[in-house]
Protein backbone atom coordinates (compact mmCIF):
# COMPACT_ATOMS: atom_id res chain seq x y z
CA UNK A 1 0.00 0.00 0.00
CA UNK A 2 1.35 3.06 -0.66
CA UNK A 3 1.39 6.61 1.28
CA UNK A 4 -1.31 8.14 -1.55
CA UNK A 5 -3.61 5.14 -0.72
CA UNK A 6 -3.33 5.11 3.31
CA UNK A 7 -6.00 5.34 5.05
CA UNK A 8 -5.40 5.72 8.56
CA UNK A 9 -3.42 9.20 7.94
CA UNK A 10 -5.46 12.10 6.53
CA UNK A 11 -2.29 13.69 5.29
CA UNK A 12 -1.68 12.88 1.67
CA UNK A 13 0.41 15.28 -1.02
CA UNK A 14 -0.37 17.03 -3.98
CA UNK A 15 -2.22 14.35 -5.56
CA UNK A 16 -4.51 14.13 -2.71
CA UNK A 17 -7.97 16.00 -1.42
CA UNK A 18 -7.85 19.60 -0.68
CA UNK A 19 -8.65 19.15 2.80
CA UNK A 20 -5.29 16.33 3.11
CA UNK A 21 -3.20 19.14 2.40
CA UNK A 22 -5.04 21.61 4.29
CA UNK A 23 -4.42 19.15 7.45
CA UNK A 24 -0.74 18.04 6.15
CA UNK A 25 0.35 22.00 5.87
CA UNK A 26 -1.35 22.08 9.51
CA UNK A 27 0.28 19.21 10.49
CA UNK A 28 3.82 21.04 9.36
CA UNK A 29 3.21 24.22 11.40
CA UNK A 30 2.45 23.00 14.45
CA UNK A 31 5.64 20.47 14.46
CA UNK A 32 7.38 23.29 13.59
CA UNK A 33 5.85 25.37 15.93
CA UNK A 34 7.13 22.16 18.67
CA UNK A 35 10.48 22.16 17.20
CA UNK A 36 10.86 26.08 17.84
CA UNK A 37 9.61 26.12 21.50
CA UNK A 38 12.26 23.22 21.93
CA UNK A 39 15.14 25.00 20.54
CA UNK A 40 14.58 27.68 22.63
CA UNK A 41 14.39 25.29 25.51
CA UNK A 42 17.40 23.89 24.67
CA UNK A 43 19.18 26.82 24.26
CA UNK A 44 18.29 27.90 28.44
CA UNK A 45 18.84 23.82 29.06
CA UNK A 46 22.72 24.32 28.36
CA UNK A 47 23.34 27.61 29.58
CA UNK A 48 21.25 27.89 32.33
CA UNK A 49 19.26 30.78 31.61
CA UNK A 50 14.98 31.47 31.40
CA UNK A 51 13.81 27.79 32.11
CA UNK A 52 12.52 25.63 34.82
CA UNK A 53 15.03 22.83 34.55
CA UNK A 54 18.52 23.34 33.28
CA UNK A 55 21.49 20.77 32.50
CA UNK A 56 22.24 21.09 36.35
CA UNK A 57 18.95 20.99 37.96
CA UNK A 58 17.09 18.60 39.42
CA UNK A 59 16.64 15.72 42.05
CA UNK A 60 20.58 14.07 43.10
CA UNK A 61 20.61 10.69 42.17
CA UNK A 62 23.21 8.10 42.46
CA UNK A 63 26.26 9.15 39.49
CA UNK A 64 26.22 5.44 38.23
CA UNK A 65 22.13 5.64 37.57
CA UNK A 66 22.70 9.56 36.19
CA UNK A 67 25.42 8.22 33.86
CA UNK A 68 22.75 5.23 32.57
CA UNK A 69 19.51 7.33 32.14
CA UNK A 70 21.37 10.30 30.37
CA UNK A 71 23.30 8.18 28.21
CA UNK A 72 20.11 6.49 27.16
CA UNK A 73 18.36 9.34 26.76
CA UNK A 74 21.31 10.62 24.69
CA UNK A 75 21.46 6.92 22.27
CA UNK A 76 17.38 7.66 22.19
CA UNK A 77 17.88 11.22 20.06
CA UNK A 78 21.46 10.27 18.02
CA UNK A 79 19.33 6.65 17.00
CA UNK A 80 16.28 8.15 16.39
CA UNK A 81 17.96 11.61 14.56
CA UNK A 82 20.68 9.64 12.19
CA UNK A 83 18.06 6.52 11.17
CA UNK A 84 15.29 8.31 10.38
CA UNK A 85 17.88 11.06 8.17
CA UNK A 86 19.14 8.10 6.20
CA UNK A 87 17.85 7.75 2.54
CA UNK A 88 17.49 4.18 2.86
CA UNK A 89 14.87 4.62 5.35
CA UNK A 90 12.98 7.69 4.17
CA UNK A 91 12.55 5.54 1.31
CA UNK A 92 10.47 3.06 3.45
CA UNK A 93 8.99 5.22 5.78
CA UNK A 94 7.51 7.23 3.03
CA UNK A 95 5.42 4.09 2.17
CA UNK A 96 3.31 5.09 5.04
CA UNK A 97 3.73 8.74 5.78
CA UNK A 98 3.20 11.12 3.07
CA UNK A 99 6.35 12.80 0.89
CA UNK A 100 5.15 15.79 2.05
CA UNK A 101 5.29 15.60 5.42
CA UNK A 102 8.35 12.88 5.54
CA UNK A 103 10.68 15.78 6.70
CA UNK A 104 7.54 17.61 9.54
CA UNK A 105 7.63 13.74 11.12
CA UNK A 106 11.51 13.74 11.60
CA UNK A 107 11.29 17.31 12.92
CA UNK A 108 8.05 16.13 15.58
CA UNK A 109 10.20 12.86 16.52
CA UNK A 110 13.41 14.95 16.95
CA UNK A 111 11.70 17.11 18.81
CA UNK A 112 9.68 14.77 21.04
CA UNK A 113 13.35 12.91 21.82
CA UNK A 114 14.44 16.46 23.22
CA UNK A 115 12.15 17.37 25.13
CA UNK A 116 12.36 13.78 27.27
CA UNK A 117 15.48 14.12 27.54
CA UNK A 118 15.29 17.19 29.20
CA UNK A 119 12.53 16.13 31.32
CA UNK A 120 14.65 12.91 32.39
CA UNK A 121 18.18 14.19 32.92
CA UNK A 122 19.98 13.33 35.64
CA UNK A 123 22.04 16.42 37.13
CA UNK A 124 25.59 15.62 37.54
CA UNK A 125 26.85 18.55 39.51
CA UNK A 126 30.50 18.17 40.68
CA UNK A 127 32.08 20.78 39.08
CA UNK A 128 35.01 20.69 36.98
CA UNK A 129 35.72 23.98 36.17
CA UNK A 130 34.25 27.06 37.31
CA UNK A 131 35.17 31.08 36.07
CA UNK A 132 34.99 33.13 39.17
CA UNK A 133 35.64 36.60 37.05
CA UNK A 134 31.78 37.85 36.76
CA UNK A 135 33.31 39.49 33.19
CA UNK A 136 34.86 36.88 32.30
CA UNK A 137 31.63 34.47 33.26
CA UNK A 138 29.72 36.31 31.15
CA UNK A 139 32.07 36.08 28.46
CA UNK A 140 31.65 32.62 28.32
CA UNK A 141 27.92 33.16 28.72
CA UNK A 142 28.09 35.71 25.67
CA UNK A 143 29.90 33.10 23.27
CA UNK A 144 27.87 30.03 24.03
CA UNK A 145 24.75 32.47 22.91
CA UNK A 146 27.09 33.41 19.85
CA UNK A 147 27.16 29.55 19.16
CA UNK A 148 23.14 29.36 19.12
CA UNK A 149 23.09 31.76 17.27
CA UNK A 150 25.33 30.71 14.44
CA UNK A 151 23.11 27.72 14.72
CA UNK A 152 19.77 29.91 13.96
CA UNK A 153 21.86 31.66 11.43
CA UNK A 154 23.10 29.03 9.25
CA UNK A 155 19.42 26.96 8.89
CA UNK A 156 18.32 29.92 7.46
CA UNK A 157 21.35 30.99 5.00
CA UNK A 158 20.60 27.52 3.21
CA UNK A 159 16.86 27.03 4.22
CA UNK A 160 15.14 26.96 7.60
CA UNK A 161 11.96 26.19 6.20
CA UNK A 162 13.00 23.54 4.31
CA UNK A 163 14.91 22.16 6.89
CA UNK A 164 11.83 21.98 9.14
CA UNK A 165 9.36 20.76 6.85
CA UNK A 166 7.32 24.20 6.32
CA UNK A 167 8.58 24.66 2.63
CA UNK A 168 7.31 21.11 1.60
CA UNK A 169 3.87 21.25 3.45
CA UNK A 170 3.34 24.82 1.68
CA UNK A 171 4.13 23.32 -1.67
CA UNK A 172 2.39 20.72 -1.33
CA UNK A 173 -0.83 22.92 0.13
CA UNK A 174 -0.31 25.10 -3.07
CA UNK A 175 -0.28 21.49 -5.39
CA UNK A 176 3.49 23.05 -6.46
CA UNK A 177 6.59 20.39 -6.66
CA UNK A 178 9.11 20.79 -4.56
CA UNK A 179 12.40 22.29 -6.23
CA UNK A 180 15.17 19.66 -6.74
CA UNK A 181 18.03 21.04 -3.89
CA UNK A 182 20.66 23.17 -5.27
CA UNK A 183 24.71 22.91 -3.94
CA UNK A 184 25.23 26.41 -2.47
CA UNK A 185 27.76 27.97 -0.14
CA UNK A 186 26.82 31.20 1.02
CA UNK A 187 28.47 33.00 4.12
CA UNK A 188 29.44 30.99 7.02
CA UNK A 189 29.61 28.17 4.46
CA UNK A 190 32.60 29.56 2.85
CA UNK A 191 34.36 28.75 5.83
CA UNK A 192 33.35 25.78 7.47
CA UNK A 193 31.35 23.19 5.72
CA UNK A 194 29.15 22.24 8.75
CA UNK A 195 28.92 25.57 10.55
CA UNK A 196 25.45 24.43 12.15
CA UNK A 197 27.73 21.80 14.02
CA UNK A 198 29.77 24.14 14.78
CA UNK A 199 27.60 26.55 16.24
CA UNK A 200 26.39 23.48 18.37
CA UNK A 201 30.05 22.75 19.72
CA UNK A 202 30.51 26.19 20.83
CA UNK A 203 27.41 26.46 22.22
CA UNK A 204 27.82 23.37 24.17
CA UNK A 205 31.20 23.91 25.52
CA UNK A 206 30.98 27.21 26.34
CA UNK A 207 30.32 27.02 29.94
CA UNK A 208 31.37 29.58 32.59
CA UNK A 209 30.66 26.69 35.38
CA UNK A 210 31.10 22.93 33.81
CA UNK A 211 29.82 20.83 35.47
CA UNK A 212 30.15 16.38 35.39
CA UNK A 213 26.56 16.34 34.01
CA UNK A 214 27.65 19.02 31.44
CA UNK A 215 30.58 17.40 30.44
CA UNK A 216 29.25 14.52 29.41
CA UNK A 217 26.43 16.13 27.39
CA UNK A 218 29.52 18.08 25.69
CA UNK A 219 31.16 14.87 25.24
CA UNK A 220 28.80 13.18 23.91
CA UNK A 221 26.22 15.50 21.64
CA UNK A 222 29.97 16.32 19.95
CA UNK A 223 31.26 12.81 19.28
CA UNK A 224 27.64 12.28 17.17
CA UNK A 225 28.34 15.66 15.46
CA UNK A 226 31.51 13.92 14.19
CA UNK A 227 29.97 10.81 13.28
CA UNK A 228 27.03 12.21 11.88
CA UNK A 229 29.26 14.51 9.41
CA UNK A 230 30.53 11.30 8.10
CA UNK A 231 27.27 9.58 7.45
CA UNK A 232 26.01 13.60 5.91
CA UNK A 233 28.92 14.03 4.26
CA UNK A 234 28.34 10.57 1.79
CA UNK A 235 24.63 11.52 1.25
CA UNK A 236 25.72 14.96 -0.03
CA UNK A 237 28.29 13.02 -2.38
CA UNK A 238 25.72 11.38 -3.44
CA UNK A 239 23.03 13.90 -3.75
CA UNK A 240 25.53 16.86 -5.28
CA UNK A 241 29.07 14.44 -6.14
CA UNK A 242 31.89 16.26 -8.00
CA UNK A 243 30.67 19.57 -6.69
CA UNK A 244 30.44 18.53 -2.95
CA UNK A 245 33.57 16.65 -3.89
CA UNK A 246 35.39 20.00 -5.00
CA UNK A 247 33.93 21.81 -2.08
CA UNK A 248 35.15 19.40 0.60
CA UNK A 249 38.44 19.38 -0.46
CA UNK A 250 39.22 23.29 -0.52
CA UNK A 251 36.99 24.30 2.86
CA UNK A 252 37.81 22.49 6.36
CA UNK A 253 34.44 20.55 7.73
CA UNK A 254 35.14 22.58 11.42
CA UNK A 255 37.56 24.67 12.12
CA UNK A 256 37.16 28.27 10.01
CA UNK A 257 40.07 29.24 7.46
CA UNK A 258 41.67 26.12 7.87
CA UNK A 259 42.72 24.29 4.97
CA UNK A 260 40.77 21.28 4.46
CA UNK A 261 42.45 17.58 4.86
Amino acid sequence: MTAETTPAIALTDSRGSALGRYLAFLYGVASYAIFFVTFLYAVGFVSGLGVPKTIDDGPASAAAGALLVNLLLMSGFAIQHSVMARKSFKQWWTRFVPKSVERSTYVLCASLCLALLFWQWRPMPSVVWQIESPELAAAVTGLSLIGWLIVLTSTFLINHFELFGLHQVANNLAGRPVPAPRFRTPLFYKFVRHPIYLGFIIAFWAAPTMTVGHVLFAAVTTAYIIVGILLEERDLLDLFGDDYRRYRERVSMLIPWRKSA
